[in-house]
C-alpha cells in the first residue's frame, strides 16, 4: 500500500518550493500555486526532492499521503510545463470564439452562450477544437467539465461538446 505516496517528487531547476505552517507554495516564471495540507501529513524538502511523510500509520493517513503527493506533483508540473485540455464541438452551426476572458459558444440554442473563464485559465479556438490552458490542473478540469455540461454529446448523431480523447458510444435510431 501507499506506493504513490512514497515516491519523491523531483523539483525542476526553475521551480521554487516553500513550505511553512502546513501550507506549500510552488512558484516559477509561469505563476504561483499554494495549497494547505491536511494535519496528518507533512512535507520534507531536501536535495531537490519533495517527500510526503505520514504522522500516523492508519488507512486514512496512507490514503492522504498518496493524495497529497499527487496534488504536490501536479502543482510542480503545472508551474513548470502547464496543462492543456481540448474539447471538440460537433454539430451543424456549432462554433466557439474567444474574446478576452470569455468564450462565446453557438450550440444550437436560440441565443449564444457566453462562458466566463475563471482567473488563470486561457483558451484558444482552431476550427472546432477549443483548447483550454492553465497551470492549475484542478481548475482546468472543472472549467472543461463546466463547458462540456453546456451541451453534452448525444449518442444518436454525436452533436455536442466532448473531450477530444473521449469516445461516444453511438446508438441506432428508430427503424420504421
Amino acid at each position: 500500500m501507499a506506493r504513490i505516496g512514497k515516491k519523491p517528487v523531483q523539483i525542476p531547476d526553475k521551480v521554487k518550493v516553500s513550505y511553512a505552517d502546513g501550507c506549500v507554495t510552488v512558484s516559477s516564471d509561469k505563476g504561483s500555486l499554494s495549497r494547505t495540507l491536511h494535519g496528518d501529513v507533512d512535507l520534507e524538502i531536501k536535495d531537490g526532492n519533495i517527500t510526503v511523510i505520514t504522522l500516523s500509520d492508519d488507512r486514512k493517513t496512507l490514503a492522504l499521503q498518496g493524495l497529497y503527493r499527487s496534488l504536490v506533483n501536479n502543482m510542480v508540473e503545472g508551474v513548470s510545463k502547464g496543462f492543456e485540455r481540448s474539447l471538440e464541438i460537433n454539430g451543424i452551426g456549432y462554433r466557439a470564439e474567444v474574446s478576452g476572458n470569455r468564450v462565446v459558444l453557438n450550440l444550437g440554442y436560440s441565443h449564444p452562450v457566453e462562458f466566463d473563464l475563471p482567473e488563470g485559465v486561457s483558451a484558444k479556438v482552431e476550427k472546432n477544437i477549443l483548447t483550454l490552458m492553465s497551470i492549475d490542473k484542478e481548475l482546468l478540469g472543472q472549467t472543461a467539465a463546466s463547458i462540456r455540461r453546456l451541451r453534452p454529446p448525444e449518442p444518436y448523431k454525436g452533436r455536442g461538446i466532448k473531450y477530444t480523447d473521449e469516445y461516444i458510444q453511438r446508438k441506432a435510431g428508430k427503424t420504421g
